[in-house]
Formats: C-alpha cells, sequence, structure tokens
C-alpha cells in the first residue's frame, strides 16, 4: 500500500481537487491519501484564534464570516450534482456552526487546537464528497481516530499501527482511503496536532505505521531543488537524496519537506517521492537509504535565528561547563541548532524565542551573555562533504564578501553550516549557487 500526501496549494482551487482525484485513480494500487487543508485556511484558522484570544468576538464573526464564503463558493465550483451540492454544504453547516458557537465559549488552549482542526476536516469531506459525485469509490479514515502523540508530543507509532490496521481491516476489499493530514488526539485525548507543516509528518507516520512500499509528497514545485528558486534564479531539482541527505536540508530551510517527517520513513526504510501536482509527469526527487555519489547537493537557509554566546573566564578548563549550558535549553525544551566553542566563550543558536527571557535569566551566572537577532543559517548539503577540501575552498572563496558569524564543520558528513546576518541571506544563496554549482 501506498501513502500520498497532497498540500493545501494542491487541493486550494476546485480544479485543483479535480487533477489530485485523476492523480489517485490513475491505478489501481491500494492508498491512503493524506489531505491538507485547503490553501489559506490554517492562516485564517489562526487569525479566527488570535481574534478570540484578544476577545475581538465581532472581528472574529467577520473572520468566520469570510471563509465561509469561500468555502460556499467553491463547494459550487467542486460538484456538479444536486446530491453531491447538498451534502458538500452539510459539510460546510457542520463545520461553520462549530466555528459560530466557539464565539459563545470561553477561549482556551483546547479550543484552539480544535479551531486549528477544521482545515483538515473540511478538506477531506469536501474531497470525499466530490469522489462520490464521479463515482469513485473510497473510504474516510478520520485522522482522529487513529493518530496520536504522547505526553511529550511525540509519536506513538506501535499504537497508530494497531488502530489503524483495525480501521482498514473494517474495509475489507477497499483500495482508496482518504485521511487528514496535520490533526492527532494527545495524550489526554483531546484534538491536537502536529505544528505548522505536520502533514507531511502524518503521511510519513502513517506509512511507517502501514509499512507502506512508498510515500509520495506532493507539492506545486517538481521535487527538492539545489536551492531556494525563490530567491536563485537558476536553480535545478535533484533526481535522487539519501535520507540523511534529505534529514539536513528539512532541517535547514528547504520548505518543501517537513524536518521530521524523515525520519519515520527512514526507520523502515520507505523510499519517499517528492513529486509536482502540477507537473506530474516530472521527475521528482527520489529519497531513498543509500546516496547518490559524493559532493554538494543542495543548500538551504532557515531564518529567524538567535545566536548566543556566553562569554566567561571561569570556563577555561571548567568540568561540566558545557554540561550546565546544555542543561538550561533542556529545561525549556528549545533544541540548539548550531554551536561553537573556545576557550572563553560557548557561541549557539535557537530558532524557538518561546522562552528566550527564562534562558537568558538563567544563563546570566555562567558570564556574559550577548545576544544576536534575525541570523541565517545557510547549509551545504551533500554526502561527504565535510570530508571534502576542494569543496571547502570553494564555500570561503564564493563567501568572501559577507561576513561569519559562526561556522558548523564536521558535526555531519553531509552537512557545512555558516551562520551569517539576516540581510545577507538571498546573496549568501546566490554567491553560492555560482561559486558551487557554476550557476549565476
Amino acid at each position: 500500500m501506498k501513502v500520498l500526501k497532497f498540500g493545501g496549494t494542491s487541493v486550494g482551487k476546485p480544479e485543483r481537487m479535480h487533477a489530485v482525484a485523476k492523480l489517485i485513480t490513475a491505478d489501481t494500487d491500494a492508498k491512503i491519501v493524506v489531505l491538507s487543508a485547503l490553501s489559506g485556511t490554517t492562516n485564517a484558522l489562526v487569525e479566527i484564534s488570535q481574534s478570540l484570544l484578544d476577545s475581538k468576538k465581532e472581528q472574529a464573526k467577520q473572520q468566520i464570516d469570510k471563509l465561509e464564503a469561500h468555502y460556499r463558493n467553491f463547494c459550487h465550483e467542486l460538484v456538479k450534482g444536486e446530491a453531491a451540492r447538498e451534502k458538500a454544504r452539510a459539510v460546510v453547516d457542520e463545520h461553520f456552526e462549530f466555528l459560530n458557537i466557539i464565539l459563545k465559549i470561553s477561549f482556551n488552549e483546547a479550543l484552539n487546537k480544535d479551531i486549528l482542526a477544521q482545515g483538515e476536516l473540511l478538506s477531506t469531506k469536501l474531497f470525499c464528497a466530490y469522489l462520490e459525485d464521479a463515482g469513485v469509490k473510497a473510504v474516510l479514515l478520520p485522522a482522529l481516530d487513529f493518530m496520536s502523540i504522547d505526553e511529550f508530543e511525540e509519536p506513538e507509532i506501535p499504537r497508530m499501527k494497531v488502530k489503524l490496521s483495525a480501521l482498514i481491516d473494517k474495509h475489507k476489499g477497499e483500495t482508496l482511503f482518504i485521511t487528514q493530514g496535520y490533526i492527532c488526539r494527545n495524550a489526554r485525548g483531546e484534538v491536537d496536532n502536529l505544528k505548522r507543516g505536520g502533514s507531511d509528518y502524518s503521511a510519513s507516520l502513517i506509512g511507517a505505521a502501514i509499512r507502506a512500499s512508498e510515500i509520495q509528497i506532493w507539492t506545486d514545485i517538481d521535487g527538492m531543488h539545489n536551492n531556494d528558486p525563490r530567491v536563485v534564479k537558476k536553480t535545478f531539482p535533484i533526481e535522487q537524496l539519501s535520507f540523511d541527505e534529505a534529514a539536513e536540508l528539512a532541517y535547514f530551510g528547504a520548505k518543501i519537506l517537513h524536518p521530521a517527517s524523515i525520519w519515520p520513513a527512514q526507520h523502515f526504510n520507505i523510499p519517499v517521492k517528492l513529486l509536482n501536482t502540477m507537473q506530474p509527469d516530472a521527475k521528482g526527487t527520489i529519497i531513498t537509504e543509500l546516496p547518490n555519489g559524493n559532493g554538494v547537493k543542495a543548500i538551504a537557509a532557515k531564518d529567524g535565528i538567535i545566536a548566543i554566546k556566553i562569554k566567561s573566564s571561569r570556563m577555561l578548563l571548567a568540568y561540566g561547563f558545557l554540561r550546565k549550558i546544555f542543561e538550561v535549553f533542556e529545561k525549556y525544551r528549545t533544541p540548539i541548532d548550531m554551536i561553537t566553542t573556545s576557550e572563553v566563550a560557548v557561541s549557539l543558536t535557537i530558532d524557538d524565542q518561546k522562552h528566550l527571557d527564562q534562558i537568558l535569566k538563567e544563563l546570566q551566572p555562567f558570564g556574559t551573555v550577548e545576544l544576536d537577532h534575525h541570523q541565517a543559517i545557510v547549509s551545504i548539503v551533500g554526502n561527504e562533504v565535510a570530508a571534502t577540501p576542494s569543496i571547502l575552498k570553494k564555500l570561503f572563496e564564493a563567501m568572501n564578501e559577507v561576513p561569519l558569524r559562526m561556522i558548523s564543520y564536521g558535526g555531519s558528513r553531509h552537512n557545512i553550516s555558516i551562520l551569517v546576518g539576516g540581510q545577507h541571506k538571498e546573496k549568501t544563496l546566490q554567491l553560492l549557487n555560482k561559486g558551487l554549482f557554476g550557476l549565476d
């Protein structure tokens, strides 16, 4: 059985949903189709939640009405049969009735998660209404019936496998299943989610749970590119990546893939294909266990980085100093991206400032703490790049116009990362595209 995930832009217009239906019915292979919310919906739901949090109920009502009008128009174009239109209207009625009811309820975080789940619930139910109208037999598998995370927000793959297998077994002989990405239940049984971009993660977790033959991630770009096509003119899709290479790229900013979505597939050695809904015949990118040769494969950049330097003469020969630093970040569940050390200082980066004030307060006793906001990590990724001297030479030659804040080299065979000021990110990507790939 295959798992196919379609993102928000792939289902964001009625004609795009029609195209997705053709793609998933082009063969008779058994498959689970994972859908995101229609493009723009999650952002709209976030705005509604924020208005409710700010006690701006009239504003929230206007936002709900605007979103509802969009869905009414969407349904009119999506399905043509009167019975199907009635069913689609009933779906919209159900979910917008819920959104209007919450205007009368005290807002809390659990309610926020319920609000954010509405996008995926709407897209999957409307898609099933269209499939029925088109004469395609499909089974809706509610993700909330099998997707779950534990108290540490980690996915429960063994539990998911048991629940999902039982649901599929109830529909013996069926080959097409539709489910929601992003949403799940938490350890308290409440509606929760896998954070933004979590539909990729859902697809990979479902693939791991059923031991899928392959996982396909369908977006609006033809695979992973060697650089960011939004800021670099000449880029090209990469035909093959290893799991390790893809994980580095996803974590350090490649937008096509959710950072957490690699490890479940890698753990069970399930190939992942990155494909383009708009150009279904394009090769895209395949991610497998083995690398396809050595050398630089791609460059990725991650914005919104905060650099923290802890400087202290007491660090010299101080046993356990680094452990104490790391314990502060562990306490506030804040991952560190890069780290460099000297005899008297430690520099590190984070991309989550949720607990920044508390972290800085607890770091103060260790020495002088300096902070740099608005930084960017640029990562050069490829098999054995850190062990290839010529690549390092080209990198520094290309970067002679941009000041470097930090360098991470040798921590991974597949990655060399540099930290630059956020204002230099685009220029850095362009210079490296020329220096490492020979493309202006």
